[in-house]
């Protein structure tokens, strides 16, 4: 690439309709904030924003809602944008700091619909998230044809063993239900290997 063409800067957006859905939030327990999640993870499909995947990063202690992130990958054209990969860019700007887990801080969680492929999986230590909460499982994603990535097979264990707590299948059938929805209506279903 000529250092002319070289871009100085990146940038991209959340759907419109996202900010009034997290404005939404009242607060509420583990399960109200897996159903929240899952139902931004259906409304980001309805609206064609992409794929059928939402995490939010939530205040352990006062449920309160820090961000939420829907996925974007094909909206954006960044294979990046995991929803996961969203909340905890949006929840570190919100706070200013790279580190979520900063002492004397409320306790952070991030609420993801579908457990973390690969990628956020790697980024949930980095981030300082003290808890995961997931929804569907691996299994599940891969079952429509989603490539999660070469992941522990036991990957709750690492995360334990550095203190992270981890929670999994939290309303599993409701959010497997979106992932079928998308592949049943026809959903991108996007991996690595695509080729044009």
């Amino acid at each position: 690439m000529h250092p002319k063409t070289m871009m100085q800067s990146l940038h991209f957006s959340l759907p419109s309709w996202l900010p009034l859905f997290a404005d939404s939030w009242r607060g509420g327990d583990e399960p109200q904030r897996m159903a929240f999640v899952i139902q931004a993870a259906r409304q980001n499909v309805l609206e064609g924003s992409g794929g059928p995947f939402a995490a939010g990063v939530f205040e352990q202690d006062s449920g309160a809602l820090l961000s939420l992130g829907v996925n974007l990958v094909t909206a954006e054209q960044l294979s990046m944008l995991h929803a996961e990969m969203v909340a905890i860019a949006f929840a570190q700007r919100v706070l200013g700091r790279r580190d979520l887990g900063r002492r004397g801080s409320p306790a952070l969680e991030i609420v993801t619909s579908v457990e973390p492929c690969a990628m956020c999986y790697g980024a949930i230590p980095w981030s300082g998230l003290g808890k995961v909460v997931s929804g569907a499982t691996d299994a599940d994603a891969r079952a429509i044809g989603f490539d999660e990535g070469p992941k522990p097979t036991d990957w709750t264990r690492p995360l334990v063993e550095r203190g992270i707590a981890v929670t999994t299948q939290v309303m599993r059938d409701e959010a497997k239900s979106v992932l079928d929805d998308y592949a049943r209506s026809g959903g991108i279903i996007y991996s690595p290997c695509d080729r044009e």
